[in-house]
């Protein structure tokens, strides 16, 4: 269809997406021979804000730019519009990259993808829930039509599950990465998600309460600019500072 259309598609493989590029699907690389894929990025356990750009084109390419002509300062170009950048983090990806190497990024995906499917297979016996769509790779998404699936999700996050909540439709979704191929941890997570799930499906029906009824609140308003402007404001209360008048 990108190619049909001339739509440019982006391959956003900033959660664990780098796993496609360690394995193999009909002997070719997945995705990346694709045409109407104008850009990847990905990182690859190296530190926040070094993922990398790949354009198929310049014309793409310079959208990214960010140039000035015109001010007292001279001409003033830049390739993002956040400018220059610490050469810190390009110094720990290039050092993360030695530290795993091609086989140790091998090995990395084959132990996540077994731990996903071991997870998927499991959580399907969970009475209750249902897996969403079927995981190809490392992140598994749960939904519910038993009760409210948030519900579940502030639960497990109470149990110190990082998880992240999903809509259309509600659910919740765990990126499987190599914290979780350790011993036991798998295993802790779906023992968690069924004792979780059993004490819900003890009262279905009961209103939602904390994070789970906000998460539901936020879906069922139809104006979706309210949600934007309550999102504006709980930025805005994040940098908020508080000021103090001058006595």
């Amino acid at each position: 269809m990108e190619i049909a259309y001339r739509l440019g598609i982006s391959d956003f493989a900033a959660s664990n997406g780098w796993i496609d590029r360690f394995r193999k699907r009909h002997g070719i690389a997945y995705k990346t021979l694709l045409h109407g894929i104008v850009l990847v990025m990905q990182y690859g356990y190296t530190p926040k804000g070094s993922s990398m750009v790949m354009y198929r084109s310049r014309k793409h390419h310079h959208y990214q730019f960010s140039v000035a002509t015109d001010w007292p300062g001279g001409v003033y170009a830049t390739p993002t519009v956040s400018g220059s950048r610490a050469g810190s983090v390009a110094a720990c990806t290039w050092a993360s990259l030695l530290y795993y190497g091609r086989e140790g990024y091998v090995e990395a995906t084959r132990k996540i993808i077994s731990t996903t499917r071991k997870i998927i297979t499991e959580l399907r016996t969970v009475p209750g829930i249902r897996v969403l769509g079927s995981p190809d790779v490392s992140v598994v998404a749960v939904g519910s039509d038993e009760f409210d699936i948030f519900q579940l999700l502030d639960k497990l996050s109470h149990r110190g599950w990082n998880l992240n909540p999903l809509q259309y439709p509600s659910g919740f979704h765990l990126c499987v990465t190599l914290l979780h191929v350790a011993e036991n941890v798998a295993d802790q997570f779906v023992s968690d998600v069924r004792e979780c799930t059993a004490e819900i499906m003890q009262a279905p029906r009961l209103p939602s309460s904390g994070k789970a009824a906000i998460y539901g609140m936020a879906q069922s308003i139809p104006d979706r600019s309210v949600i934007e402007e309550l999102a504006c404001a709980y930025i805005d209360a994040c940098y908020s500072t508080r000021y103090l008048p001058s006595s």
